[in-house]
C-alpha cells in the first residue's frame, strides 16, 4: 500500500479546482481497501472516496483519506432469457464501458454514451440521459463497508434509485437508516442489457437526427455516435474549460404549477413525465434569467448552455469552490425568485 501525501486534486476533479488532499491511496481491489481500513492511524481523520472526480465541487483542503478507485475489469458474467449480464470494476471509465459493449454486440446502454465519470460513480448518481436512467439497465453492485470491511451486493431495490438519487447520497437520518454515504465504497458493477433490444428515441435532438439523415431506424452505434456528437455540440470538454457537467437537477412540478407559469411565459421547456408530474428544463430557467454568460470571479455560467457552469480561470488561475458556490446560489435566488422555483445542485459539494 502506497500512501500519497500532499497530493493536488486539480488534475483530479474535472472542474480543475485546485485543492489538496493531505493523504491520498489508490485501491484496485477489496482486499487494497481492507489493507486502508487496517490502518487505523491513516483512517483517524476519515475517509473520501474519490472516482473520477466530474461531480464534485471541492471548496477547500481535505483532511481525511482520500480512496481514489481504480478497480479494473470489464466483462460478460451471464446470460438469461431477457438480459445479458455485464460486469465492470468502478475505476473503470463509463464512456470507455458504454463503448466497450457495444464491441460485444451488447446494445442497451448507448443512450449513456460520453457521460463523463466513473463506473462506479454511475449508481451513486443514477446517471440518465436521453430517456435512460441507470436504473433501468441496473442488475446489482458490490461494495466494501468502510465500516466494517465487509463486502456486500446490492440489487436496485436496494440502491434506492431516484431521480440523481440513489442511498449512496444519504446518510442515515436516525440509526437504523439504511443510509449509505461515506460508508460504502463501490467495487464492482453489474448491469441487464437487454436481449430484445428496441431503440429509445423520444428525445427530439434525435428526432432531428433522423430527419436530418433519413436514418428511421438507427442501430445502437448510430444512436451512440448521434449523442457523442449531440453531447460535444453542446457541452463543454472539461480537458478545456473545467465544468461538473449539468450542475442543477431539472426540477418536476404539477401540471397545475406548469400552467401557471406558461401563462407568464409560454416558452417554457417542459416534458410531461409517467406519474403525471412535469419535468422543468432547468438550463432554459436559469436562461430566461438572463445568467447565461455570466461570471463571478473565476466561476461562470457556459455560454452555450445555461445548465453548465464552468471554471474561466483555467489551471493557473481556476475558479475556486466558494466561486462557484457562490454563482450557484445566486443563480438559485434568481430562477426562486422569478418562477417560484427551487434547482437542486447535482454535483457533491465538498
Amino acid at each position: 500500500m502506497f500512501v500519497e501525501r500532499n497530493v493536488s486534486l486539480q488534475p483530479l476533479n474535472s472542474f480543475g479546482i485546485a485543492a489538496r488532499a493531505a493523504h491520498m491511496v489508490r485501491v484496485r481491489s477489496e482486499d487494497e481497501v481492507r489493507a486502508v481500513l487496517a490502518d487505523a492511524g491513516l483512517t483517524a481523520a476519515g475517509l473520501f472516496v474519490l472516482g473520477g472526480g466530474s461531480n464534485i465541487v471541492l471548496t477547500g483542503d481535505l483532511r481525511a483519506l482520500v480512496l481514489k478507485v481504480e478497480v479494473p475489469g470489464r466483462r460478460v458474467v451471464d446470460q438469461t432469457a431477457r438480459h445479458t449480464i455485464v460486469e465492470a470494476g468502478a475505476g473503470e471509465s463509463w464512456h470507455d464501458f458504454v463503448g466497450w459493449t457495444l464491441d460485444q454486440g451488447l446494445p442497451g446502454l448507448e443512450n449513456l454514451a460520453l457521460i463523463p465519470g466513473t463506473v462506479g460513480a454511475s449508481p451513486v448518481q443514477n446517471i440518465g440521459a436521453y430517456g435512460v436512467e441507470l436504473q433501468d439497465r441496473f442488475h446489482e453492485l458490490d461494495a466494501i463497508d468502510l465500516a466494517t470491511g465487509e463486502l456486500f451486493t446490492l440489487n436496485a431495490a436496494q440502491c434506492g434509485f431516484g431521480y440523481r438519487d440513489s442511498v449512496f447520497k444519504h446518510a442515515p437520518a436516525q440509526p437504523g437508516d439504511f443510509g449509505l454515504a461515506g460508508r460504502a465504497l463501490i467495487l464492482r458493477v453489474r448491469l441487464a442489457l437487454p436481449r430484445a433490444w428496441r431503440p429509445v428515441l423520444g428525445y427530439l435532438d434525435l428526432e432531428r437526427r433522423m430527419q436530418e439523415t433519413g436514418i428511421s431506424a438507427p442501430d445502437a452505434r448510430q444512436i451512440h455516435d448521434w449523442i457523442v456528437a449531440i453531447r460535444r455540440a453542446k457541452l463543454p470538454d472539461p480537458a478545456v474549460i473545467g465544468n461538473a457537467g449539468s450542475f442543477f437537477k431539472n426540477p418536476t412540478v404539477t401540471p397545475e404549477q406548469c400552467q401557471d407559469i406558461i401563462g407568464r411565459d409560454p416558452k417554457l421547456v417542459h416534458y410531461p413525465m409517467p406519474d403525471g408530474s412535469v419535468k422543468l428544463a432547468a438550463g432554459w430557467l436559469i436562461d430566461a434569467c438572463g445568467w447565461k454568460g455570466k461570471r463571478m470571479g473565476n466561476a461562470a455560467v457556459y455560454d452555450k448552455q445555461a445548465l453548465v457552469l464552468v471554471n474561466q480561470g483555467g489551471s493557473q488561475h481556476p475558479a475556486t469552490g466558494g466561486e462557484v458556490m457562490t454563482l450557484a446560489r445566486a443563480i438559485q435566488t434568481s430562477v426562486y425568485e422569478r418562477f417560484g422555483i427551487r434547482l437542486e445542485p447535482e454535483p457533491v459539494v465538498v
